[in-house]
């Protein structure tokens, strides 16, 4: 077992630290740790375009050392390595490490070591990012400033690296965890941990679901009896996993009562003197999916100590998160809605039901080990009129819908937009919810999206 030190901010001075990978979370964590006085190596195997800006960046206003295109044998002269959530634990180089016995940490976990202000850590497989955001706005309509980070696009260490700059007092982290971003945790531990649900995954990097539910459980591993759990009660695999857990447990779900907040005749109201909080004609951002977001966020907002009256204001007002069933345009009588966040079956399958339009649904990417058949029955049971697939996944797609649905292949999403445009009837949905990962053409969901929307902006 190899032994980790965990460094505060005056042990860390001149400590040898590896940072493994050169996309956000990389950068962020090199710049932190370069700030506080440990000496940086960064490196990525990879060369492209970002890769290299961003290690010019660090060697030109930070004077950190750095590599790319290669993982050259410095890397193993180090006290500690920081990995990125893009590099696997089954990677060479990770093997190659604890045969040195170099301590690896996630840069979620090297993070945390600096700041003394609670974290709330929100994962699950759906709705991570509108939960976030949702409780972001409750905490910024009271005294307490939410910062958000994470898997959210915004890196921990830079949140960090803001606070030991701009210190601020009554501070809340509200990070958004992937499962990839706990594979290598060792003492990290939320104030409070919120669970969405779990739903197939990321079998791409996991390989089984028993694995990854492994890796998601990982975020309360290291918590302790005064520490809180909220969960979706409504998912079987949750209820089953948190039933007999010791951590204090809040529930949120729409089938029982038993709720802080619960659901009553179209309407939600709070259990503690049973006063209604909002009719669900009043909230703007639509959807089953979304309320239990708002079920999620207000749960937890309310055990922080946020108003009601300030839960109940942002219920009204949100209006959801780019990329997450996002209007974009009208054409010709023809809607066009931006779901590049779902890069997930499940995901599609919310965004199917929330139109009863016929929809023409755009599908493809990189496939992450997920299984297209599961979309069969929600394609027969709503309004699915025809897909397109494209990218590498296509073929897979194909393959598993059969003939549930008229299926068109086309190499790339400016492909499949012009498609749908040209077989688009008055009144049709046309649906980006690509259930898959974007790397094969973008470099994440947001810059797919983006391409979607100003490709769908330029259709005349």
């Amino acid at each position: 077992m190899i032994e980790l030190k965990k460094y505060n901010r005056k042990n860390i001075l001149d400590k040898r630290i590896t940072v493994i990978g050169l996309g956000i979370s990389g950068k962020a964590a090199s710049i932190l740790a370069n700030q506080l006085g440990a000496v940086v190596y960064a490196s990525d195997s990879n060369s492209s375009e970002e890769i290299i800006t961003n290690a010019m960046e660090l060697i030109n206003d930070h004077h950190i050392a750095t590599e790319t295109g290669t993982h050259s044998n410095k890397i193993y002269n180090s006290d500690l390595w920081v990995i990125s959530p893009g590099v696997s634990a089954k990677s060479k180089i990770i093997k190659e490490a604890f045969i040195n016995n170099i301590p690896i940490v996630s840069e979620i976990e090297f993070a945390s070591w600096f700041t003394k202000a609670p974290i709330i850590g929100i994962t699950g497989s759906n709705g991570k990012t509108t939960t976030t955001h949702i409780l972001h706005q409750m905490f910024n309509k009271s005294h307490t400033i939410g910062v958000i980070g994470g898997n959210i696009g915004i890196p921990f260490s830079e949140c960090i690296l803001k606070e030991i700059l701009h210190p601020s007092k009554d501070l809340v982290y509200l990070l958004e965890i992937s499962s990839f971003q706990l594979e290598y945790i060792a003492n990290f531990r939320p104030h409070l941990s919120i669970y969405t649900n779990i739903s197939e995954d990321h079998l791409d990097r996991h390989y089984t679901m028993k694995e990854y539910i492994k890796m998601k459980l990982r975020l309360v591993e290291n918590c302790k009896k005064n520490n809180t759990v909220i969960f979706n009660e409504d998912d079987d695999t949750l209820k089953s996993i948190f039933d007999d857990s010791v951590l204090k447990k809040l529930t949120f779900g729409i089938k029982s009562l038993n709720h802080t907040f619960y659901l009553k005749d179209d309407a939600i109201y709070h259990s503690s003197s049973n006063t209604l909080v909002i009719n669900i004609e009043d909230i703007k951002l639509k959807g089953q999916h979304n309320l239990l977001n708002f079920l999620a966020a207000a749960t937890c907002a309310d055990q922080f100590g946020v108003e009601i009256e300030n839960i109940k204001s942002i219920f009204k007002t949100f209006k959801g998160i780019p990329h997450r069933i996002e209007y974009v345009a009208t054409k010709l009588e023809v809607d066009y809605i931006n779901d590049s966040k779902a890069t997930n079956v499940n995901s599609v399958i919310v965004a199917i039901k929330a139109y009863n339009e016929p929809t023409i649904l755009l599908l493809g990417g990189i496939n992450k080990g997920v299984d297209f058949g599961l979309l069969v029955p929600h394609i027969k049971t709503n309004s699915v009129k025809t897909i397109i697939a494209y990218g590498e996944a296509s073929e897979q797609i194909k393959s598993a819908i059969g003939d549930a649905v008229r299926l068109f292949i086309v190499n790339d999403l400016y492909s499949a937009v012009k498609n749908a445009h040209s077989i688009a009837q008055p009144g049709d949905i046309v649906l980006l919810s690509p259930g898959c990962a974007s790397f094969d053409q973008f470099k994440n969901f947001e810059d797919r999206g983006n391409f979607f929307k100003s490709t769908v902006k330029a259709l005349s």
